[in-house]
């Protein structure tokens, strides 16, 4: 099989958590109430773990390699006060899409410098593609939840349209492997500008939406959604 048709599969296969995260959550009913409403709190921690590692682990080290120190403010700044920005226009809208925001844009660099190193290693990417798809599938639960809430969307509409989100990880791979791999600034730059905006999101939207009071479910499953993330960095890591 040729590198670029296995990348296709392997990004396609992770960005297909995202849908699969997203038709999970919208058949999930937990009775008791008071448990649903734990479980779900528990899965957003998870994914803001995760996301936490995503901008600890992945996207900061391998985006500072690149990169000057003067460079790596501006593309950090930069992407806080671009989702930031972001931020405030949905809010103005009466929506809410930061578990969405943080999800494509821990997704599309990843995909993008899994593709720009994959013919390196294929066997680090096809471990990386697994790594990828364990945080989407949480990740694509509480974006869900987060537009269903904000939305008037039918379900099959958003499952819809987590399902075309799927493509970005293909075109994202095929993108970074085709003609960024020549270009390693430019995928530094992508991964540290999405890390700022990773992060404002965290601290602004996701993990408020995480905290129950007297229950410590939620930031047992953060710890957990970080430790998944560790685990995937120590075993690509040589």
């Amino acid at each position: 099989m040729s590198d670029w048709l296995q990348l296709s599969l392997l990004t396609l296969m992770a960005g297909m958590m995202m849908p699969a995260g997203a038709a999970l959550a919208s058949i999930e009913r937990i009775q008791p109430r008071w448990l649903e409403t734990e479980f779900r709190h528990a899965v957003i921690a998870f994914g803001g773990g995760a996301l936490l590692a995503a901008v600890a682990l992945v996207l900061i080290p391998e985006g500072i390699k690149d990169l000057p120190v003067m460079a790596v403010c501006v593309c950090f700044a930069g992407g806080g006060l671009a989702f930031m920005m972001l931020d405030r226009f949905l809010a103005a809208k009466g929506s809410s899409a930061s578990q969405l925001a943080a999800m494509l844009a821990d997704f599309i660099p990843e995909a993008m410098a899994m593709g720009a190193t994959f013919t390196v290693s294929p066997e680090a990417g096809l471990l990386l593609a697994l790594i990828i798809a364990l945080q989407n599938l949480p990740e694509g639960f509480n974006a869900y939840r987060e537009l269903a809430e904000s939305t008037r969307n039918r379900p099959v509409y958003l499952i819809i349209a987590f399902l075309l989100m799927a493509l970005l990880g293909p075109l994202a791979g095929l993108t970074g492997h085709f003609f960024l791999a020549a270009y390693k600034t430019v995928i530094a730059g992508i991964m540290v500008f999405a890390a700022g905006g990773i992060l404002y999101l965290i601290f602004q939207d996701i993990a408020p939406q995480a905290r129950l009071k007297n229950h410590y479910a939620p930031p047992l499953a953060a710890l957990g959604g970080f430790l998944l993330g560790l685990i995937g960095h120590m075993l690509l890591t040589p």
